[in-house]
C-alpha cells in the first residue's frame, strides 16, 4: 500500500463523498438466502462431538503453562494477604465477625491478584513469544476466496457517524482489491419513523463507487431479541450467502487489511468459529474518556496478553469487532428465551459471552488476537454514560447464573461467566468488608482489655496483641497487588516509547500517575453505583433497552444532582460515622469519603473537554500517530454530515 496511492485514493474519496447524493441508489437488500438457525436447548445433555484442540503443538503447551502460572500466582497472593490479615488481627472464637471480614477481604482481593497475575502472564507471553495470539493472522499477500459481510447492527444512532466509518473501511478494501469479497450490511432496530427516514436517506445514497461491494440497509418491523434477535435475524435470511460475518458496533472502526486478514484466517483455519480482535480506543474528547482511553492503551495490552494466553481456544465474545463464521453460528449459537420475566428471565441480554460458550460446545474454537492491528471503537464519554451502559452489563452479566450450569459447556466458558458475575458481586463484597471492619471498630471502642480472663488461670497477664510491623506489610502487599497490572503496563509502554524513539516516556509515566489519582478518586462512585445496579436487578428492576451517548456533552446540573446525590449522603454519612470513632479512620477511609462527596463535582469536570496539559499527558499511541482508518474516518464524518445538512 503506497503513499502515493493513499494519497489518491484520499484525492478520490474527497471528491466522490460530497457528490454520493446525486448518484444511483444502493439496492434495498439482495436476494434471500435463508440458512436455519435451530434455537438450542441449553440443558440438553446429550455428548456432544470432541475435537481436537485446535491449537498448534507450541501454544498450547503455553496455554497450559499460563494457566498453571495464573493459578500458582492468584493463590500464592491470595493466601499471603489471608495469613496476614489473620496475623494482623488475631481473631477468636469470640469475634465471628472477625472471620467473616477475613473471608470477604480475602475473597475481594483474590479478585484483584487475579487481575495482576494475569498481568504477569500476559507480560510473560509478550517477552518470551512476542504476542499471545491463539492463532496467527495471515499477512500480506493475500488473496480471499470467501464472501464475508459487515454487519453494523444500529439502535437510534447518528447515521452520518456510521456511514462515515462504513465509507472509509471501504475505501480502504477497494484500494487493496478486495472489495469483491465483501459486503456491508446495516441492520437498524430504530422505531421511530423520522429516525428509519433518515437512516434509509443517509445509507441508500450512493455507493457505487465501492466496486464490486454492495452497501444494503434493513430495518426491522419488529426488534425482538434486541442486537442479538438483529443479527440472527440477518442470518436466517441472507446466511448462506456469506462465509463469514463481521460484527461492528455503531462506534466501531476496522481496517481493510485487518478485515482481509481476518477472513484469510479463517479460511485457513476451518475449525475456528470465531475470532476476537482487542479493539483500541480511539477519539476521546472528554478528560473521562481520556482517562480510560489511556487506561485501556497503556494497562490493556499487557492484560489483554494474558486473559488470551490462558483460554487457549475456549477464548470469549464481546460483542463487537470479531469476524465469525456463519455455518458455525447458525448450528450452535441459537439463544433460546429464558423462563421468567427480565431481569433474570426473558432474551438473553450478554448475549456474547453464551454464544462463545455455545460455539465451544459444539466444537468451535473461539480465539482471541490481541496483537491484530486495525480494530478501534470509542468509549462514553461522561462517568453517567458509563454507567448506564454498565447497568445493562450488569443485568447481563448477573442474569449467566441463569446459564452457567447448562451441560457441556467448557470449563473455560464457565470460567468467563463466573468472572462476569463476580466483577459486580465484588463491589458488594467491598462494601461489607468495610462496613464489618467499621461495625468492629466501633464495638472496640471503650472495651476494657481482660488481661487475665476467667476461662484460664495463668498468673501472667494475657497482654493485647498488635503488630504494627505486619500490619505495614499487608498494607503494602495489597497496594503493591493493586497497582501492579498498572506498572507492568507503564513499563511496557515507555519500552514501546523508547523503540520508537518518540521520546514520550516522561509524558507516559506522568500520565499514569495522574490516571492512578483519579481512578481512586472515582472507583468509590462506580463501586456504589454498581451496587445500586444489583441492588435493583434482585429486586427485579429491569435495565431497559435505550440508545447509547457515544459524543460528548457536559450533564445537566439536575442530571448530575439526580444521579449523584445518594453518593453524596452516603460520603456524608461515612464521613460522620468514622468521625465518630477516631480522625484515623477518617484518614484512613478518606479516599472513599472524598470520592462519594465530590461525586458530582468529579462526574462535572471530567465531563468537560481534557484540556491540552491532559492531552498530553494522557495521549496514546493512536493520538501521536493517528491510523489512516482513524483519519480518514474523522475526514469523511464532516463531509458526510456537511452533505445531509445541505441534503436536509
Amino acid at each position: 500500500m503506497t503513499q502515493i496511492a493513499d494519497a489518491r485514493l484520499h484525492d478520490e474519496m474527497m471528491r466522490t463523498a460530497g457528490d454520493t447524493a446525486v448518484r444511483s441508489h444502493a439496492p434495498t437488500l439482495p436476494a434471500d438466502h435463508p440458512m436455519d438457525m435451530p434455537v438450542q436447548d441449553l440443558w440438553d445433555g446429550r455428548r456432544r462431538p470432541t475435537r481436537s484442540s485446535q491449537l498448534g503443538i507450541s501454544i498450547w503447551l503455553w496455554t497450559i503453562a499460563s494457566r498453571i502460572m495464573l493459578i500458582a500466582i492468584t493463590l500464592a497472593l491470595s493466601g499471603g494477604f489471608a495469613w496476614g490479615l489473620y496475623d494482623v488481627l488475631q481473631p477468636s472464637q469470640s469475634f465471628p465477625l472477625l472471620i467473616a471480614l477475613i473471608t470477604f477481604s480475602t475473597v475481594c482481593f483474590a479478585w484483584v491478584a487475579f487481575g495482576s497475575a494475569m498481568a504477569i502472564v500476559g507480560a510473560v507471553n509478550l517477552m518470551l513469544r512476542g504476542d499471545a495470539d491463539t492463532l496467527d493472522l495471515p499477512a500480506d499477500p493475500i488473496t480471499l476466496t470467501s464472501r464475508n459481510a459487515l454487519l453494523f447492527p444500529v439502535y437510534h444512532e447518528d447515521p452520518s457517524d456510521v456511514r462515515a466509518t462504513i465509507d472509509a473501511i471501504c475505501d480502504q478494501l477497494v484500494l487493496r482489491g478486495d472489495a469483491d469479497a465483501f459486503d456491508v450490511f446495516v441492520l437498524s432496530d430504530t422505531r421511530t419513523p423520522d429516525a428509519v427516514k433518515y437512516e434509509r436517506a443517509v445509507f441508500q445514497s450512493g455507493t457505487n463507487r465501492f466496486g464490486g461491494l454492495k452497501l444494503y440497509y434493513r430495518n426491522r418491523s419488529e426488534n425482538s431479541g434486541k442486537k442479538a434477535g438483529n443479527i440472527a435475524e440477518w442470518v436466517t435470511r441472507f446466511g448462506r450467502a456469506y462465509d463469514h460475518f463481521v460484527i461492528l458496533d455503531a462506534d466501531s472502526v476496522m481496517s481493510g487489511e485487518t478485515l482481509v486478514r481476518l477472513a484469510a484466517a479463517m479460511e485457513k483455519h476451518p475449525m475456528a468459529g470465531l475470532i476476537q480482535t482487542v479493539p483500541r480506543l480511539i477519539g476521546s474528547q472528554t478528560l473521562f474518556a481520556r482517562l480510560q482511553q489511556f487506561a485501556h492503551g497503556v494497562y490493556g495490552p499487557v492484560i489483554a496478553a494474558g486473559y488470551a494466553a490462558w483460554q487457549g481456544a475456549s477464548g470469549n465474545y464481546w460483542g463487537h469487532n470479531a469476524i465469525i463464521r456463519t455455518e458455525a453460528f447458525a448450528q450452535s449459537a441459537g439463544l433460546p428465551t429464558l423462563n421468567g420475566p427480565p431481569p433474570f428471565g426473558g432474551p438473553i441480554q450478554s448475549h456474547d459471552f453464551v454464544e462463545a460458550a455455545m460455539l465451544r460446545r459444539a466444537g468451535w474454537g473461539v480465539h482471541m488476537v490481541p496483537s491484530a492491528d486495525g480494530s478501534f471503537e470509542r468509549c462514553p464519554p461522561t462517568l453517567i454514560d458509563m454507567a448506564i451502559r454498565d447497568r445493562r452489563w450488569a443485568q447481563g452479566n448477573l442474569q449467566h447464573a441463569r446459564v452457567i450450569g447448562a451441560p457441556g459447556l467448557p470449563l473455560v466458558s464457565r470460567i468467563h461467566m463466573g468472572l462476569g458475575i463476580f466483577a459486580y458481586l465484588a463491589s458488594a463484597f467491598w462494601c461489607l468488608a468495610l462496613l464489618i471492619g467499621l461495625w468492629l471498630t466501633a464495638a472496640t471502642q471503650g472495651q476494657v482489655p481482660s488481661y487475665f480472663p476467667t476461662d484460664t488461670q495463668t498468673l501472667f497477664p494475657q497482654w493485647p496483641v498488635y503488630d504494627p510491623q505486619a500490619a505495614l506489610q499487608l498494607l503494602l502487599l495489597t497496594a503493591f497487588v493493586i497497582l501492579l497490572p498498572k506498572v507492568i503496563g507503564i513499563l511496557f509502554a515507555v519500552i514501546e516509547s523508547v523503540q520508537r524513539g518518540d521520546k514520550r516516556s516522561g509524558d507516559i509515566v506522568t500520565g499514569g500517575v495522574v490516571e492512578i489519582l483519579m481512578s481512586m478518586l472515582l472507583a468509590p462512585v462506580m463501586m456504589a453505583t454498581q451496587i445500586r445496579s444489583v441492588l435493583e436487578i434482585f429486586i427485579g428492576r429491569d435495565s431497559g433497552w435505550s440508545a447509547q451517548n457515544r459524543t460528548s456533552g457536559a450533564p445537566s446540573l439536575h442530571e448530575l444532582w439526580v444521579f449523584h446525590r445518594w453518593h453524596v449522603l452516603i460520603g456524608l454519612s461515612l464521613a460522620w460515622s468514622c468521625w465518630s470513632l477516631s480522625w484515623y479512620v477518617v484518614a484512613w477511609m478518606s479516599p472513599i469519603i472524598v470520592g462519594l462527596v465530590l461525586s458530582p463535582w468529579l462526574s462535572w469536570w471530567t465531563a468537560g473537554r481534557a484540556g491540552a496539559g491532559f492531552d498530553r499527558h494522557l495521549a496514546t499511541h493512536e493520538d501521536v500517530t493517528t491510523p489512516r482508518i482513524v483519519t480518514r474516518v474523522l475526514e469523511l464524518t464532516s463531509v458526510v454530515r456537511d452533505r445531509d445538512t445541505a441534503k436536509g
